[in-house]
């Protein structure tokens, strides 16, 4: 159940964009650790164990996960969690019409979605981290949970044995005649399995591999562009020396 909660959770929030993307509080930096193999490896399993439910990462082969350091055989045995081959593209486990039967929309494919959730207040990895760690306790809401950073959500929080019950505390203020609530942190009702910090991990090792999956070969691409520029900047100066030469003796 908390799989397919999860499942919930992640279509709800994906599925409505420019609300989610540019208005509530602004969004906490995300660790960004996509070199870190200790946490994408983390990240993987956490996706596989919870994402793969009802979202798919149909642009991401089970083999890929080799580039963070998992062998075939910890890729068979740890990873894959269905009569899938290792060679095979990431699937949900529930079908396209069971998704929508469930959910009443396809749930989002996710291979990408790190890098299409980007916004006016940053990343789509600085969203998705801020977002798995703004739910708190809501009675008016049809789950019993609401979100800081999408108001209203439709969805449950499934991780919250990890960070336990807590409530959002808001204060009232008058702007151009018209109250409104101001967010002003959180109240921890009952402590989860994991310390604050220990829950940011692991929301951050997740988002880490979201946002490796949407560009496994990132790294390699900086790397690169940086001789790249190294060589230009080289080829630039050899150039500038040769034209002087070449027109040394023209007045």
């Amino acid at each position: 159940m908390k799989k397919v909660a999860l499942g919930v959770s992640l279509v709800s929030t994906l599925s409505l964009s420019a609300f989610a993307n540019t208005a509530g509080p602004a969004w906490d930096k995300a660790p960004g650790k996509i070199s870190d193999q200790t946490s994408l490896q983390n990240g993987a399993k956490t996706f596989v164990a919870y994402c793969l439910s009802c979202h798919g990462a149909e642009y991401m082969r089970y083999n890929r996960l080799q580039d963070i350091g998992f062998t075939p055989d910890q890729i068979k045995t740890e990873l894959v969690l269905t009569d899938a081959k290792v060679g095979d593209t990431m699937k949900s486990v529930i079908s396209m019409k069971e998704g929508k039967a469930w959910f009443g929309n396809n749930p989002p494919d996710l291979s990408v979605i790190a890098r299409s959730r980007a916004g006016a207040n940053g990343s789509g990895a600085d969203y998705l981290y801020t977002y798995m760690r703004g739910f708190y306790r809501d009675g008016a809401s049809q789950t019993g949970w609401n979100n800081i950073v999408f108001p209203n959500v439709g969805m449950p929080h499934v991780l919250w044995e990890m960070q336990g019950d807590r409530k959002a505390v808001f204060e009232e203020v008058e702007e151009h005649g018209q109250k409104t609530h101001v967010f002003k942190g959180f109240e921890q009702i009952t402590p989860g399995t994991l310390t604050t910090e220990q829950y940011d991990q692991t929301v951050g090792d997740l988002v880490n591999y979201l946002q490796w999956m949407g560009e496994p070969v990132q790294s390699t691409r900086k790397t690169l562009g940086i001789w790249v520029l190294i060589f230009l900047a080289g080829l630039t100066v050899v150039t500038w020396r040769l034209n002087k030469s070449f027109w040394k003796d023209i007045k």
